[in-house]
């Protein structure tokens, strides 16, 4: 059933009983030509995408909850192409220029926002460092805005100029960022692959990969043994103990990132804005709630929740920035499980097993790489080779040294990525 105003319309006036299942329940096949572990936006898209681009049929998407259960329903939504580095630019530019195709393509309503996302410096010396991110993102073909102090006054009326200790010189503007409905993402592309036959098999954990002679043969899972040609591992802050199961180590630790969201508020910020002075950001969501986040937990876990003094600095730098959100009431936080790499950029390639293939160490640019990522891993396990836009992020450059990309400028060290 394809949705649109009509379908809506019909239901509304005969009880909204003739809606069907977004997708199908199948059972396990015996084999697959391809399976990938792992529900969330990476994972569905890459099965989407292998077999909308590259017409393969026999695929299977194994998750061990439900649908959307991991990161893609734990992050704050952000959609963003405003990176610097080669390598990262390219790739993300290409994401964006997906997600603004996404909902024609998916027949589904993402709620993909393009707002704009506003970075603020707070010295000459941040102002230098935009200019070139903007230089760099206009040379990349995305959009950039060097904006003065009066210019982001009149964007951001609410925010606290008058602060001695972290004033706002101006801001980074990049019109064509904004945000996007985490779930839906998930949905969308899960209703879209279902459609073109993939299997998505729910409550469904992989127990263990079977390599026989260097070759990839299949999984173990919870509902059996299931024999496949290729694997795809994609399972976000998961990655090494998934690897693991394979006998390869990976160059990531798994930290946490928490994220908060306050009740409902009327209508007050139009972008998705960040503190040059502190790892905060913040917007606000359909539903009205101030969404926000800030830095990682800074030591590594498997736990989908975070601790109190990441807490309290994220609500430091919220109240240094816009001293007016002190007084909404905080409803709930969640953390994500993220890989961090040692330098802040991801992984999409092949594995030393052949036939075995891993997405991974996304650090905080996982959501926003969702369609882009499933693109790229797509083309990786159909075709053997990198995509263009994602050829120089390879296991290679941790082996050799050469082409380390360190976005941020915080050196070999997982944990300040």
């Amino acid at each position: 059933m394809r949705y649109n105003a009509f379908n809506i319309f019909k239901e509304g006036l005969t009880g909204n009983k003739g809606w069907r299942p977004a997708w199908r329940e199948p059972e396990p096949k015996p084999e697959y030509d391809m399976i990938i572990i792992g529900g969330g936006g990476h994972g569905l898209a890459t099965a989407y995408y292998l077999a909308k681009n590259h017409g393969l049929k026999n695929i299977a998407v194994l998750e061990k909850g439900h649908i959307g259960s991991g990161n893609i329903g734990r992050n704050t939504t952000i959609v963003r192409a405003n990176y610097f580095l080669p390598g990262n630019s390219e790739f993300y530019s290409h994401s964006l220029k997906l997600w603004e195709t996404l909902e024609t393509e998916l027949n589904y309503n993402v709620m993909h926002s393009q707002r704009g996302v506003i970075n603020l410096f707070h010295s000459d010396g941040q102002r230098d460092t935009f200019a070139r991110r903007g230089n760099m993102m206009i040379n990349q073909g995305d959009d950039a805005e060097l904006l003065t102090k009066e210019a982001v006054r009149e964007e951001l009326p609410y925010l606290d100029f008058d602060n001695g200790r972290f004033p706002i010189y101006g801001g980074l503007f990049h019109k064509r960022g904004g945000t996007a409905r985490h779930d839906a993402v998930a949905w969308g592309y899960a209703r879209a692959a279902d459609q073109l036959g993939v299997d998505l098999i729910q409550k469904c954990e992989v127990t263990g990969i079977d390599v026989l002679g260097g070759v990839v043969k299949g999984v173990q899972t919870s509902r059996g043994p299931i024999r496949a040609k290729k694997v795809g591992i994609v399972v976000a802050g998961r990655s090494s103990q998934v690897a693991e199961m394979a006998g390869l180590k990976v160059p990531i630790e798994s930290h946490v990132l928490q994220a908060f969201v306050t009740e409902g508020l009327k209508p007050a910020i139009d972008h998705v804005v960040t503190f040059g002075m502190g790892h905060f950001y913040i917007s606000q969501s359909d539903k009205g709630g101030l969404v926000f986040g800030g830095d990682l937990d800074s030591y590594a876990s498997y736990a989908q929740r975070g601790n109190l003094p990441m807490m309290e600095h994220v609500m430091e730098a919220g109240m240094a920035l816009m001293p007016a959100i002190g007084k909404a009431k905080v409803l709930r936080s969640w953390g994500g499980i993220v890989d961090m790499t040692p330098d802040g950029s991801f992984i999409i390639d092949k594995t030393e097993i052949e036939n075995l293939y891993m997405d991974c160490g996304w650090c905080y640019g996982g959501f926003k790489a969702v369609p882009a990522s499933g693109w790229c891993m797509a083309h990786l396990m159909a075709e053997d080779q990198p995509h263009e836009v994602a050829k120089r992020h390879t296991f290679e450059r941790f082996k050799t040294g050469c082409g380390i990309m360190d976005e941020e400028g915080t050196g070999s060290q997982h944990n300040l990525h």
